[in-house]
């Protein structure tokens, strides 16, 4: 499978390049940056510091999907749901890790993949995934007895609070729960509060350091309390993830994907 990467010169983006450079069933179909960047003209492979391939960072995203079985991105929401509108007709599916995604990206995805295969993940990890399953999981178990808090953070570079990944895990929560994640979500809590409101979905964000993401579901009650925590340690298990993700996409048809569809939970 040829994969290309969009935002290939970026942190997240080099090491997307390096894990298709190494990985078995796939190859480097290229990458691009956007027009005006130092980069372009480069070759990604040693960007990456893996090895030279002979490709150069080019700057026509559209080209990039032409050459490409699949596309991954992993850049900012305006940019991933841009080219999301490049994948239609090209027939290279769409693996979008960008964080941050509001109700009209994620509209736009929607639209986009009655036309061809879309995988779209707050959090590519196999691990967090799993996660994911079991936060749901606990939550249906449990019930409203137990109080849940979501405690996420990440390094001081991030952008958007609470993460991707702590709103999937809440929406995981309330689905096993059976409520609406939006009515029941407190994501912010400071001066005289007043006590906790039975059934909130609490979010905790913090930032700081080199911290390539933790996070933890607490499920607290009289007595007890039980608490699911992920920690990456390196962003390659969301290039892994990626990748497993743009193989398995590669003969789907038109749809929106999830990391659960890919790893069949």
């Amino acid at each position: 499978m040829k994969i290309g990467i969009v935002g290939c010169a970026g942190r997240m983006g080099r090491m997307l390049v390096a894990e298709v450079l190494a990985a078995d069933g796939c190859e480097l179909a290229g990458g691009c940056e956007l027009a005006g960047s130092d980069f372009l003209g480069l070759d990604p492979g040693e960007l990456a510091g893996v090895k030279a391939t002979g490709l150069t960072v080019g700057g026509d995203a559209g080209a990039l999907f032409q050459a490409s079985d699949a596309v991954i991105d992993f850049t900012v929401p305006a940019a991933s749901a841009a080219n999301a509108l490049l994948a239609v007709g090209r027939g290279a599916a769409f693996i979008i890790g960008t964080t941050g995604l509001g109700a009209e990206h994620m509209k736009t995805l929607r639209q986009v993949s009655e036309k061809c295969a879309i995988v779209q993940a707050a959090n590519m990890s196999v691990g967090v995934n799993v996660l994911l399953g079991l936060t749901k999981q606990a939550a249906g178990i449990l019930g409203e007895d137990y109080d849940i808090e979501i405690v996420e953070m990440h390094h001081r570079h991030k952008v958007d609070a609470p993460s991707g990944t702590a709103l999937a895990l809440g929406a995981a929560a309330a689905e096993g729960r059976g409520v609406d994640l939006e009515k029941a979500s407190q994501r912010v809590r400071d001066g005289h509060t007043g006590a906790r409101n039975r059934g909130d979905i609490g979010f905790a964000t913090l930032r700081g350091g080199d911290v390539v993401g933790d996070h933890t579901v607490v499920f607290a009650a009289e007595g007890e309390r039980i608490e699911l925590t992920h920690k990456a340690s390196s962003r390659e298990i969301f290039a892994r993830g990626a990748v497993r993700a743009a193989l398995w996409a590669g003969d789907k048809p038109p749809g929106l994907y999830t990391m659960r569809d890919v790893l069949g939970l």
